[in-house]
């Protein structure tokens, strides 16, 4: 898929991760692994991308990423809650500086009035600090809602590597 604004969104992430050494881990829900397609379409990616993680059911959360039963139950999957423990899962799980983490109702369906549809909440992590999170609602369709939710991560990402110079 040819999107130059995700390419040069990724690209930046990217740029920014190898002046560092670091390498980065990703924690999908709702994107299903659209995020690790993006950063991985980057030529030499493979020098700052560890790998990704497509956890679409709390069964995949619980047993990939060590999000437990009781925060899936007490907040939902798609809560800033979850979205810190996938985000921190990923990191643990793998050889990343940082990670992030996405997870939502991209719609059509499966939204409520407490979570509509176009609600997506997100998780960043560097080792040596603590998640940040953050809940967006987005308009449009399906893929509307998961291309907004690439660049929202992405964009994340970047600002929590500028906050740990």
């Amino acid at each position: 898929m040819n999107d130059p604004e995700l390419d040069a969104l990724a690209s930046r992430v990217g740029q920014q991760l190898a002046a560092r050494g670091w390498m980065m881990a990703a924690a999908e829900s709702c994107t299903g692994g659209w995020v690790a397609q993006t950063v991985t379409a980057i030529a030499g990616s493979s020098a700052w991308f560890e790998r990704g993680f497509v956890t679409y059911s709390n069964a995949a959360k619980e047993s990939l990423l060590g999000v437990t039963a009781a925060a899936l139950e007490r907040h939902g999957a798609v809560s800033e809650e979850v979205a810190a423990a996938m985000a921190g899962g990923a990191l643990a799980n793998s050889r990343a500086h940082v990670a992030l983490a996405v997870t939502g109702v991209a719609g059509p369906g499966g939204g409520s009035p407490a979570k509509p549809v176009g609600m997506v909440c997100f998780g960043w992590i560097a080792a040596a600090g603590p998640a940040r999170t953050e809940t967006r609602i987005f308009d449009g369709d399906r893929t509307a809602v998961r291309r907004q939710s690439v660049i929202h991560a992405l964009t994340g990402l970047l600002a929590l590597l500028a906050d740990s110079r």
